[in-house]
């Protein structure tokens, strides 16, 4: 089956507050935790199709609220972004986000909860690790002799580089922060700490920003950790470090709790070298354990496959591509591009259309409509045997309007604020799974998608690697719709599906699509003269029966705006086919 992983965002999925404020703190715009993520949630998201649950900003990390009384050492402001944090600056590898938490004092407990009444519902459970910088105050807080000692604890700072040192640092040069941070970190009601955040000597950003006066837009709240590379002298390599196997035994320590994969942010800042080494390690225990790398440089998607890697972002071919196509910025012949560049990298790329990183598709930024991305869903959901991933609130066309804090108006949900997701309230309800409180059009989007969802948890050959493109033989096809529609196979033994996109704004009637001998032959189907086409629902469709000798077919279709049709076909006892099942999606 193939992977459906379901981004679920804790600080915000289950916050029912509707009266927030910009920059409000988390008793004014509440705060979502890990008991709102009940039996009925996780029931409702495995009937939608998920196999995958990617907990996002589990990891204790920076925040402006103050639990010192639960032994937790306050913040600075100006080292927060936002009132709620980065979940990307880590202050704990080995604690929870008490936000996150009904009762702090028992916040892990909470979360291994959670993680079993996922399980129970059969779905499976990622979360982030964050191997590539930490929160400027990290501290575990653990009693030494059950793990290593802190980073940092024994470095010697007067190095801008030593192997020996967990962090990399600037001698003789103090940490300043841009001025409009200390104008942020002031808005906030919590300031204890009179005096300002004082590092010497600055220790390097964690955006590989090796200077002591980071900008804004640097990762200024964190720092970068040392893996053996001397950045200032060639990059020259010394591994491994003791940093190696501390943050071994931060991935044994999670996998314990039964973790079952890890999507590692940034997984392209830290060397292969590592890789290679870790996940044989951790495989050796838990040789099950996904491994999801965030990465955007196509050259160094085989080095990390073969380091273990199980999935990589397909950031910069897939989603850029299919951003471009929906923004009519270029035509569909980008797709055939995008597959031949990656070549048999395809089946570990893992395909989304929206994340935290991502705007949101219905934002006026993006698409402006979520209906606009429904044949990019089936692209990413059918093209290739990995992975697919949604965003929570992309179901429901979630457009991120407004400004929430520290991200400002950008067409993202915020990652730096406590703020709610307006779509996925009014899905939640004050009834929780009441979908009546959707808009019959929003609720025959998340109908949609879930069509599509099911469409790879019951159809194996979406799972497999027999792909055909059909466009380069349907240069016609591309001129009469613009290079707005897109055709291609997928197959396994003696089972097939036609896919046909159309990512534009014209209803296109009596379309042609011509079938080639030579995908019969791609497919293994070479003894037969005569192919048959024939639908059975809907009713209205209209398709042509051929038959064509040479292994030649043209067929005939209807295809609606921003929609797809996919065309089940299955090889009969008499080695003709025959469309058994026919699928479309589209606004109806």
């Amino acid at each position: 089956m193939k992977p459906v992983i379901y981004q679920l965002f804790v600080r915000l999925f289950g916050n029912t507050n509707i009266n927030v404020r910009v920059y409000g703190n988390k008793d004014e715009n509440g705060c979502g935790k890990f008991d709102d993520i009940d039996g009925f949630v996780l029931h409702s998201l495995k009937e939608f199709g998920i196999t995958h649950i990617w907990y996002t900003g589990i990891l204790m990390h920076a925040v402006a609220a103050d639990y010192s009384q639960f032994g937790i050492e306050p913040d600075y402001p100006e080292l927060v972004k936002g009132r709620a944090g980065s979940p990307y600056a880590i202050k704990n590898y080995f604690d929870v986000d008490p936000d996150l938490a009904t009762d702090v004092d028992n916040r892990m407990n909470e979360f291994e909860n959670l993680i079993q009444r996922t399980h129970a519902e059969g779905i499976k459970v990622i979360m982030d690790f964050v191997p590539n910088h930490v929160a400027r105050m990290y501290g575990s807080g653990l009693p030494f002799s059950d793990h290593p000692d802190d980073f940092g604890r024994n470095d010697q700072a007067e190095k801008a580089f030593s192997a020996d040192n967990d962090f990399y640092y600037l001698p003789e040069e103090e940490l300043r922060l841009p001025e409009d941070v200390y104008q942020m970190a002031a808005l906030t009601e919590y300031r204890k700490r009179r005096s300002r955040y004082r590092e010497f000597p600055a220790r390097a950003s964690g955006n590989d920003c090796f200077s002591a006066q980071p900008g804004t837009g640097d990762w200024y709240d964190t720092v970068k950790l040392n893996y053996g590379i001397d950045f200032k002298n060639g990059k020259t390599r010394h591994f491994p470090t003791p940093l190696w196997e501390k943050m071994k035994f931060i991935i044994l320590y999670w996998a314990g709790k039964n973790i079952d994969g890890f999507r590692v942010d940034m997984a392209e800042m830290v060397p292969v070298e590592f890789w290679r080494w870790l996940i044989k390690s951790v495989k050796d225990h838990y040789p099950d354990l996904l491994f999801i790398a965030e990465i955007y440089r196509p050259e160094l998607y085989q080095d990390y496959i073969d380091a273990g890697f199980d999935y990589l972002y397909d950031k910069v071919d897939f989603y850029d591509t299919t951003r471009n196509i929906i923004e009519n910025k270029t035509g569909t012949s980008a797709l055939s591009r995008c597959w031949q560049r990656l070549g048999r990298l395809e089946k570990y790329m893992l395909r989304f259309l929206e994340n935290h990183d991502e705007q949101r598709i219905a934002s006026p930024f993006f698409a402006g409509d979520p209906w606009k991305a429904i044949p990019a869903m089936v692209l990413a959901a059918t093209m290739n045997s990995g992975p697919l991933m949604i965003y929570f609130g992309q179901e429901v066309g979630e457009p991120a309007v407004g400004s929430s804090g520290f991200s400002g108006d950008d067409g993202r949900t915020t990652i730096h604020d406590y703020w709610n997701v307006p779509s996925l309230q009014k899905w939640l309800g004050s009834e929780k799974l009441n979908e009546n409180q959707l808009s019959p059009d929003l609720s025959d989007l998340r109908n949609n998608y879930s069509g599509i969802i099911r469409l790879c948890n019951n159809n194996n050959l979406f799972a497999r690697q027999g792909f055909y493109d059909l466009m380069w033989v349907n240069k016609k096809l591309d001129e009469r719709s613009s290079g707005r529609v897109y055709a291609y196979f997928r197959y396994i033994e003696k089972k097939a599906a036609l896919v046909i996109l159309n990512f534009g704004n014209i209803f296109h009637s009596g379309m042609q699509l011509f079938i080639p001998e030579n995908a019969f032959i791609a497919m293994n189907i070479i003894d037969d003269p005569v192919v048959s086409f024939k639908t059975i629902f809907p009713e209205s469709y209209k398709a042509a029966t051929s038959e064509i000798v040479k292994k030649e077919a043209e067929f005939s279709f209807d295809i609606p705006p921003f929609s797809a049709i996919v065309v089940f076909i299955k090889l009969s006892p008499k080695k003709w086919f025959n469309i058994r099942r026919f699928t479309k999606f589209a606004r109806t």
